[in-house]
């Protein structure tokens, strides 16, 4: 058993409207993160994840995913599956929960 404290997470901050706090342990199958958004992320364009699947639940607020056959709104209590390979833009202003398989690595991740 693993327990990550807050105390302990990484925080970054991608772009002006997005926060991210990264639970960070050593286990290469599965990661976690907490990320507020306030606007839109990316700022332009989509992201990818070329190798994790991620799997989101909404903590609290709401807005809309994009994707490349158009837009879904959210709300808290919303789960999202976003497949590798899959491009996705986030808008609104929301926090969420995201585990990713295999663990997250920065350089898998594409703006684009």
């Amino acid at each position: 058993m693993t327990i990550i404290k807050k105390s302990e997470s990484n925080k970054v901050t991608p772009t002006s409207s997005t926060t991210i706090r990264e639970y960070l342990m050593n286990e290469q199958a599965i990661s976690g993160a907490v990320a507020e958004i306030n606007g839109r992320y990316p700022e332009k364009g989509f992201a990818v994840n070329e190798v994790s699947k991620e799997l989101v639940y909404i903590l609290s607020g709401g807005g809309e995913i994009f994707s490349k056959s158009g837009k879904q709104s959210f709300v808290l209590g919303d789960v999202i599956f976003i497949d590798k390979h899959e491009q996705f833009a986030w808008k609104g202003n929301f926090s969420m929960f995201m585990v990713t398989t295999p663990k997250f690595d920065p350089k898998q991740h594409k703006i684009l």
